[in-house]
């Protein structure tokens, strides 16, 4: 009799337990009430790794602060990482997972122009938000992400006539073979035209490329003054290795960049990048009070080897705009009202004082041009005075307008 009445009460107890469990998990839960979900689609594996591992731990930072901070409207961020391994259908994947299973407000993230598009239909699809850091090359602007990298115009459009002026006339493209590099090239080939200089070489590498071999010869048969260069990730590493290898020298014709940044210099040694250049609108070498300050943050917090960049800096500064838009709506899940919030939205950031456009999602941000040093970092050479107006269709190749791709 003894030993049915304990089978008795561990039966009680164990259909207590499952009643109590599956109350929370319908209920929400205190834990589900109290937080926001937000996603961060960054890579930590695969070819462009070495430049997302900077922006996961800026995103971490940033959201980190906010919490320590008092959250969102007395709710904190609850952040859910995924990993897109560099591979832009996995992108599809996990941000499908980011929105439909973990039930993300929203999501911060994305490294190539590729994984990027390839997460828009389901942003559509789902009415979901994309906060993306990344400089891009324009021509689109989704319903459903809010740009706060650079385009085109914030990059080249004071980069190239500084080059012709202070390196010469002929330029040679050498980029990673997809949309990114392609359409910012063709921008910066009509600067080039503008500005009196000469292309005299274009070619195109597909990611994680290394062997540069052929390419450096069709350099060296062409002698052009600088090489304007958008090559991601791993393969930037393997083109300035090749670069120095072969014996191009930078004192008579630099690697001009608009890819490459610290966490790239420390992949590759200082060695391959000194005497190069590099168009940011942010490097971890600004010298004021803020950027001091987000700089000493980061390498307190992270002890992992890697380095503040201006995507590192971009990610901090995405966070940060999506917590001023959520503050702003009633309903954080209500997307539609969330994507309007970030209209007008400022923000002191590392780099200055940025503001997304009140007729675009693009943000008005600087334009910074840095030197490579012997010690890897960045000597700036050139600031814009204020910062400037985002064109997603840059006004010197649609003269008429935009023409707007419809979603």
């Amino acid at each position: 009799m003894k030993l049915k009445r304990k089978i008795k009460a561990v039966l009680a107890s164990i259909l207590v337990l499952s009643l109590s469990a599956g109350m929370a998990g319908c209920g929400g839960g205190e834990k589900s009430s109290d937080t926001l979900k937000v996603g961060i689609l960054l890579s930590s594996s695969g070819s462009t790794a070495v430049l997302e591992k900077s922006m996961i731990n800026a995103a971490t930072m940033a959201f980190d602060e906010i919490n320590a901070a008092g959250g969102i409207n007395g709710k904190k961020i609850e952040y859910i990482h995924e990993d897109y391994a560099s591979d832009p259908a996995k992108a599809t994947e996990k941000i499908k997972k980011l929105i439909e299973q973990d039930e993300v407000v929203a999501t911060v993230g994305c490294l190539t122009s590729a994984s990027r598009q390839a997460t828009l239909p389901t942003l559509l699809d789902d009415n979901s938000l994309l906060v993306y850091p990344v400089y891009t090359e324009g021509e689109e602007i989704h319903p459903n992400v809010i740009y706060v990298g650079a385009m085109p115009n914030q990059q080249a459009t004071d980069y190239v006539p500084w080059l012709i002026k202070n390196e010469g006339k002929k330029a040679f493209f050498v980029g990673s073979d997809y949309v990114f590099p392609k359409t910012c090239n063709k921008q910066a080939k009509k600067l080039v035209e503008m500005n009196g200089g000469e292309v005299v070489g274009e070619e195109y590498a597909p990611l994680g490329h290394s062997d540069f071999s052929t390419i450096i010869q069709k350099i060296k048969q062409a002698s052009p003054d600088f090489i304007y260069c958008d090559l991601v990730g791993d393969s930037a590493i393997s083109f300035y290795k090749a670069y120095k290898q072969y014996g191009l020298d930078p004192k008579t014709c630099p690697i001009a960049a608009i890819t490459v940044d610290e966490m790239s210099v420390k992949g590759m040694g200082a060695e391959y990048a000194a005497g190069h250049y590099t168009s940011m609108n942010y490097f971890s070498t600004l010298n004021t009070p803020k950027s001091q300050e987000f700089v000493k943050k980061y390498h307190e917090k992270f002890k992992d080897g890697s380095t503040i960049t201006c995507l590192a800096e971009s990610t901090y500064d995405s966070c940060y705009l999506l917590a001023e838009a959520l503050e702003k709506v009633s309903d954080p899940k209500d997307t539609t009202a969330l994507i309007k919030a970030f209209s007008g939205l400022e923000f002191d950031a590392p780099q200055g004082k940025i503001k997304v456009d009140d007729t675009n999602h693009c943000t008005w941000m600087y334009s910074r041009f840095g030197k490579c040093n012997d010690n890897g970092e960045f000597e700036i050479v050139y600031e814009s005075k204020e910062t400037i107006k985002p064109e997603p269709w840059p006004l010197i190749l649609y003269p008429n307008g935009n023409p707007a791709k419809t979603y």
